[in-house]
């Protein structure tokens, strides 16, 4: 029996030890970027999303970081949608992956007007991956891969190589099977954890094994629970309603400060999306986010320069 407690008692002083200072035993990931500012669709909030000017929109907004969403075309050409079907953003009931790229319709007019402005040409082109990299070679970009299609993951791994960018592109989904694609075909490439991932470290938090296991993936990207509770419509998606209590729950065993404070020692960034509000900001800041992805820059850096400025005069 002491001999049982001696090591239940060495194993939770250990975890905790490591758990506080990792560094002990793992080597910290360096990554060529930091972002707290990240553009959501390019900014969806401000401009047409997934488009061109949104970038640029972002970018002059001091924009970190891009978050794009790729598709394949019939023709094999990486576009930049969130959705395969265009019914949505194009009012065409049409797939991308049927059609060659020239073929694709263009974006339609929003109601809210204001989302249209300067080149109406360029809002409504749905733009090529490369397009993105040849026009902002410096600015870090999060690729979501939408579909488990190893032609498309083959062609976004070529263009990366392409265009030298391995080292400020995220990448990955919340599929477990895109995101192992992706990190077998080029684990230089920085990964973001899949969801299967995200329930793992969770389960690996809890029981204190976290601190000794190493870690594949560069960023950790949370949808920020409290903002869901405000939110009813976002609890219900196509085949189920999330009930609000397992929502609070998720937010009281995922939102832990402690962890982010964890794999921020161990070089592994953490964005929440997505956040639209100033107290959201405030509490994903105050939780220990790397960064914010939101559909309104100019929202954002108005929010990050005023902390700025406040923390100056303090």
């Amino acid at each position: 029996m002491y001999v049982t407690a001696s090591i239940f008692g060495g194993y939770i002083a250990s975890s905790l030890i490591l758990f506080k200072f990792p560094n002990l035993i793992h080597k910290k990931k360096k990554l060529q970027f930091v972002c707290q500012h990240i553009s959501h669709r390019g900014g969806a909030g401000e401009y047409i999303e997934n488009t061109l000017s949104a970038f640029e929109n972002a970018v002059k907004q001091g924009t970190d970081m891009l978050e794009i969403d790729l598709h394949l075309t019939k023709d094999e050409k990486v576009v930049i949608s969130h959705d395969n079907n265009l019914l949505r953003v194009t009012g065409v009931d049409v797939n991308i992956s049927d059609l060659n790229y020239k073929d694709l319709p263009l974006l339609k007019c929003p109601m809210n007007k204001e989302l249209i402005k300067g080149d109406s040409n360029k809002e409504k082109k749905i733009p090529l991956l490369k397009e993105v990299f040849e026009k902002f070679p410096q600015v870090a970009i999060n690729i979501d891969i939408k579909v488990n299609n190893d032609i498309l993951i083959s062609k976004v791994n070529e263009l990366i190589k392409e265009y030298n960018r391995a080292n400020i592109t995220v990448w990955g989904n919340f599929s477990n099977d895109v995101t192992k694609k992706c990190y077998n075909l080029n684990p230089q490439i920085p990964l973001y954890f899949s969801a299967r991932r995200v329930l793992l470290l969770v389960f690996l938090t809890y029981n204190g094994l976290l601190p000794f296991i190493p870690l594949k993936e560069s960023c950790l990207e949370l949808p920020m629970p409290s903002v869901i509770l405000k939110n009813p419509s976002m609890m219900i998606s196509r085949d189920k309603f999330w009930s609000p209590y397992i929502i609070w729950l998720i937010d009281k065993l995922l939102m832990r400060k402690a962890l982010f404070d964890h794999l921020a020692k161990r070089g592994i960034q953490t964005y929440f999306w997505v956040l639209n509000e100033e107290e959201d900001f405030e509490r994903a800041f105050k939780l220990g986010a790397t960064g914010i992805m939101t559909d309104y820059p100019n929202k954002l850096r108005k929010f990050l320069d005023k902390k700025v400025m406040n923390n100056k005069s303090k």
